[in-house]
């Protein structure tokens, strides 16, 4: 029987007089691929930023693995194991892709600065050990062959997938993704939809993502929440979300007053 990853509690979230989030509540089941939908401006980032830490909500709360993280600092819900992928893809530019996956890492090592300056041996042998285990991480995704390549040199479809093994890199139990397949070609989406459920089973992740392409949603997911100015319109399964009448108005308009 699977456990709740992650529950949202009745969040709301205020800026100013605008409700963004209006006493939003769902979970999310260990190892489910986990959507939010819903139209531009509906909250979906929003929720993003509350999870990890970057907002703190205007009430409610945030649980991950049966632990309230509300009020948890950015860096600390990585270390508990929650990583994000952003909808502008964020690489470091003049990095390879090898040195984007080795940032990942930066919680993980335990050398000492000064075995790091005097290059004393655990040093070298954990250096050693991160840079194996980045490799690793680009074959999952089919991106060694371009390790040593400056990454904003790869295709939008392979930068992206950097970022996602950036995110691996992290060691998350439950992976953020925000728009992944924006501004791929239907060929590209169909490769990303298939590292996804392949890192998935692989790194034994729970994957919560954003998107817009229902086709895509329709093929990873297995539950989603709709959203519509920042309340929830629809929870369900992605077949049963695309006739429900509240989320076609909700994309496409009321037409029978039209």
């Amino acid at each position: 029987m699977s456990s709740t990853s992650l529950a949202i509690k009745n969040i709301t979230m205020q800026f100013g007089g605008i409700k963004a989030i209006d006493d939003l509540s769902f979970d999310v089941q260990d190892n489910q691929i986990y959507g939010l939908i819903g139209p531009n401006g509906a909250g979906k980032t929003t929720i993003f930023n509350i999870i990890t830490g970057n907002y703190k909500p205007t009430s409610g709360d945030v649980e991950f693995q049966q632990e309230t993280i509300t009020e948890t600092k950015p860096n600390l819900v990585v270390q508990k194991g929650i990583a994000r992928t952003f909808q502008n893809i964020r690489l470091f530019k003049s990095m390879s892709v090898l040195d984007n996956i080795l940032i990942g890492f930066h919680n993980h090592t335990s050398y000492s600065y000064l075995e790091a300056i005097f290059r004393f041996p655990r040093y070298f042998w954990q250096e050693k050990r991160i840079k194996d285990e980045a490799m690793m991480i680009l074959d999952e995704f089919d991106l060694r062959k371009f390790a040593d390549k400056k990454a904003t040199d790869l295709s939008y479809g392979d930068q992206r997938k950097v970022e996602i093994a950036r995110a691996i890199a992290t060691k998350p139990s439950l992976l953020l993704l925000d728009e992944p397949a924006a501004g791929m070609n239907p060929s590209e989406t169909e490769d990303l939809s298939n590292v996804i459920h392949k890192i998935k089973k692989d790194f034994d992740l729970t994957v919560l993502l954003i998107e817009h392409d229902m086709k895509f949603v329709n093929n990873m997911c297995d539950m989603v929440t709709v959203l519509d100015y920042g309340e929830k319109i629809f929870e369900g399964k992605p077949a049963d979300a695309i006739v429900n009448e509240k989320v076609i108005t909700a994309y496409l308009g009321d037409f029978t007053h039209a």
